[in-house]
């Protein structure tokens, strides 16, 4: 090897290169995840307009322009070269089984975006696009004509909403508190039945609360019926773009757009309205349309519990192994038992969480606590608690490593001027070494939370569901329920990716909950981070 190149070498600036460039491709590969991901989530937001396309045959076909694909002659000879195929959202999937559509280029004749057609977001079925013939009350025609009827239809469809909205308080705050009542009661009978005590007054008592909230309960659920009835007291008589026709029930439209009349402005609010609606809406049409706000708060809530269970089991343990146990064979041991089961796949600890947390753990408190419920689980299921308690023992050795790191760049002055002036050990790690230790136990707190956020194995055997009929939250003693089952962002994404009937329609909701789920991550980081921040400037002394 020539003199110069072996000098080269010596110097180690390849390696600096080396590093430098495997730095820049990292970045640019992140970079370019991110901007995919946001170029299709942030996309899906704005209305589009609506393409009619007249075909060779005399058909049309109208819809959103989704996706285009060249195809050259030497791929495939049917193809005049440069022409390919387009996609289009076509909607109307109760007319035409399907949602896309592929049309050849070379098969169109004309292309155009009337102003007259509609876009009808449907509560089930997906959108529909065409054109309103009329509006009918019961078998009377209150309005003809696609302009005349599409005016005449927003003030119906903003009062339908309102009902749904009604409708919707009805069945979870008052229905939902009645059964709520009536499920307290029944469940107090039956304690007192396992006891012995069913002819007692307390149990006629329990009996006479039970037949009043029945008689409410019935009282409500007809008040309930009606205002179901309102909803189809209109309809509305639609055609597709080749003329055929279905009528519709004015309850079942979301909103009613005409996107190729519409200007800058009036899409931008639309976009805002439509980024509203998916962070603080549950989602419909088998998670595919509406919001995904359970699953964001699902995700937040259960990284918040993680945290207060991983931060002192995580803190107490390192602060024994560094402070307290003897250096030695066996505590060289644990630290290689700890190292190991930071790389131990997270669905080995779905599996434990499963046996341990939900089986032994929750089936014992049942019986304890709660026999007159069995055997229906109460806490012998997954659930929110098992869930994050699961992610805590995954993420433990992070927080572990992390604060013995932090305890390790503590001066030593430090301890032993708090030694001198007369406190006790104790004292000196609560008073001097843990506050200065502090933004070690963030930096594994941070570690621990962006591991955790992501994680999906774990909880498909601990608690995760594909829709929660109600959040872990409510106005319900003890309001916070540690036993239900919840919505997790990245279980969304797997569900909804890969177990949607619908794949093409649930590809855009898959970027959009991915993006939130990024968001979400960065911001509980960019929490802990400040936090970190300011406890590092507090105690600058450290050497953190």
């Amino acid at each position: 090897m020539p003199h110069a190149m072996r000098k080269f070498l010596d110097s180690g600036t390849l390696y600096v290169w080396l590093c430098g460039g495997g730095l820049a491709l990292s970045l640019l590969m992140i970079a370019g995840l991110m901007i995919l991901i946001m170029v299709n989530g942030l996309g899906y937001f704005w209305p589009k307009d609506l393409v009619q396309l007249t075909l060779s045959d005399g058909t049309a076909v109208l819809g959103e322009v989704t996706g285009h694909e060249v195809i050259h002659n030497s791929v495939n000879a049917k193809f005049p070269e440069g022409k390919g195929r387009i996609q289009l959202k076509v909607g109307n999937r109760d007319l035409y089984g399907l949602d896309f559509r592929w049309v050849d280029e070379d098969q169109i004749q004309s292309r155009s975006n009337p102003k007259d057609v509609v876009f009808l977001e449907r509560r089930e079925w997906g959108n529909f696009f065409g054109h309103l013939q009329a509006i009918k009350q019961g078998d009377t025609v209150v309005s003809s004509g696609n302009r005349e009827s599409t005016q005449a239809l927003f003030p119906l469809v903003d009062h339908a909403n309102e009902i749904h909205e009604e409708i919707k308080y009805l069945e979870q705050d008052v229905i939902g508190a009645i059964n709520y009542q009536m499920e307290e009661y029944r469940l107090k009978l039956r304690a007192l039945r396992l006891s012995g005590q069913e002819s007692s007054s307390e149990a006629s008592d329990v009996k006479q609360q039970i037949d009043i909230l029945q008689v409410e309960y019935e009282k409500q659920a007809d008040f309930l019926r009606a205002r179901y009835e309102k909803l189809g007291e209109f309809t509305v008589v639609l055609e597709d773009v080749n003329g055929k026709q279905k009528d519709l029930a004015v309850g079942e439209i979301v909103r009613v757009l005409l996107p190729n009349d519409m200007g800058l402005i009036s899409k931008m609010w639309v976009y805002l309205g439509n980024v509203w609606t998916v962070l603080s809406d549950e989602p419909r049409e088998a998670n595919t349309e509406g919001g995904i706000f359970p699953a964001i708060f699902g995700t937040v809530l259960m990284v918040v519990i993680m945290s207060i269970a991983v931060v002192p089991f995580g803190v107490l343990a390192a602060i024994y192994l560094k402070e307290y146990a003897k250096q030695g064979m066996l505590v060289r041991m644990v630290r290689i038992a700890v190292n190991n089961l930071a790389g131990v796949p997270s669905i080995v600890f779905g599996v434990f969480g499963l046996g341990f947390f939900v089986y032994a753990v929750g089936g014992s408190i049942d019986a304890l606590l709660y026999p007159e419920v069995l055997p229906t689980p109460t806490f012998g299921t997954g659930g929110i608690l098992w869930a994050s308690l699961t992610l805590a023992l995954m993420t433990v050795p992070v927080v572990i490593v992390a604060t013995e790191e932090g305890l390790s760049a503590v001066p030593r002055e430090y301890r032993e001027g708090s030694l001198a002036l007369g406190a006790t050990k104790l004292e000196s790690l609560w008073k001097v070494v843990i506050p200065c230790a502090m933004p070690g136990i963030l930096t594994g707190l941070i570690l621990a939370i962006s591991r955790a956020t992501g994680e999906v194995a774990p909880l498909m055997l601990t608690g995760v569901v594909k829709l929660a009929p109600s959040l872990p939250l409510d106005s319900y003693f003890p309001f916070l329920h540690l036993d239900r089952k919840f919505m997790h962002l990245g279980f969304h994404i797997y569900d909804v990716g890969f177990q949607s009937p619908n794949v093409e329609a649930a590809k855009p909701m898959v970027y959009v909950t991915t993006l939130i789920l990024v968001a979400v991550v960065v911001l509980l980081n960019m929490a802990a981070i400040s936090i970190r921040n300011r406890m590092r400037r507090k105690y600058a002394g450290s050497t953190i």
